[in-house]
């Protein structure tokens, strides 16, 4: 895809804030306000048709909200089989629709199209102050490094499709990924963070190494520190998604290992998620005000894994 996008023509309009270097665009309308705008769809996650589309909805706001921003509006996009069972895409369209009430989001409209492969998504609108706007690229050496949701989606996911996730690990995973990120934006906006993303389909480690590299910085991070969803250690010796082994041999040449580090430790985080949590890039006396407001919020997950040091932009030390 880079390469494709490399032959587009090159947008210069000076009102586009943010690009596609970050997690969402950014456009500018007056000096206090500017337009935050991402999409995101793809195929069932879990069986459940409602959780599914809670599941989507909760996925495409993430990116909105890893830039401090407030979404608005939303279009449903949805692919569906003209034959297929309408009860069914009622239950995925509500669970989107509920979701989107909780985050105060209004739905506008949307498209479909005739699929034989469901699928479910939203394109979603927010705003936020130019002078406010959380990068991909904020983050600064010194900085502490907070993540908000617990990591293995992807083997959980992985393991449902071949009837080797309890059904205990199913409801965790599935709380999670329906868990909205509002509450862990609203305390890093109030915190004054300038850096964060979200965890999505490139894993911990790509979404680390793609902040670092445009902050142009480095980091390291504690194992021991990252938290886990129970039981995912277990699942992750034959449990584990292609998206996540070709992420973890993506950044293969951008990470090095503490020794003793196992393979399956090393899939996990680069383990693909869906709908997962904020990396936060906080400045150090700032963390505790952070921790304090996710706390506040009801934010489960509060983990510091890591901090962020100058040289080496994009690299990543993976400590014991």
């Amino acid at each position: 895809m880079d390469q494709i996008l490399k032959t587009l023509p090159k947008v210069t309009d000076p009102r586009v804030l943010v690009g596609l270097e970050d997690d969402a665009g950014v456009y500018q309308l007056s000096d206090e306000i500017a337009i935050v705008q991402t999409v995101d769809f793809f195929t069932p996650i879990v069986d459940n048709a409602a959780d599914f589309g809670a599941i989507a909805a909760t996925n495409a706001l993430s990116d909105i909200y890893a830039m401090g921003a407030k979404p608005l509006t939303a279009l449903n996009l949805v692919a569906f089989p003209k034959d297929g069972p309408l009860e069914l895409l009622g239950d995925i369209m509500r669970g989107g629709a509920e979701k989107a009430q909780e985050a105060g989001v209004v739905i506008i409209g949307g498209h479909s199209i005739d699929d034989k492969e469901p699928k479910y998504g939203m394109a979603v609108t927010g705003t936020v102050h130019p002078g406010k706007i959380i990068l991909k690229s904020g983050a600064r050496a010194g900085d502490m490094l907070v993540l908000t949701k617990p990591l293995g989606i992807g083997i959980i996911s992985t393991a449902i499709k071949r009837g080797g996730a309890s059904e205990t690990m199913i409801a965790t995973a599935t709380g999670h990924m329906k868990t909205l990120n509002k509450a862990a934006s609203d305390a890093m906006v109030e915190a004054g963070v300038k850096g964060a993303t979200d965890i999505t389909g490139f894993g911990l480690l790509g979404h680390l190494h793609e902040m670092l590299h445009t902050s142009c910085v480095s980091a390291k991070l504690s194992l021991s520190h990252i938290p886990v969803i129970e039981g995912v250690r277990a699942l992750a010796k034959f449990s584990v998604p292609g998206g996540s082994r070709a992420n973890l041999s993506y950044v293969s040449d951008k990470v090095t290992w503490a020794e003793g580090i196992t393979e399956e430790e090393k899939l996990i985080l680069a383990d693909a998620q869906t709908s997962g949590g904020l990396l936060i890039a906080v400045a150090a006396d700032k963390l505790d005000s952070l921790l304090s407001g996710l706390a506040a919020r009801g934010v489960e997950t509060r983990a510091v894994i890591g901090k962020v040091s100058s040289g080496d932009p994009g690299k990543i030390r993976v400590a014991r």
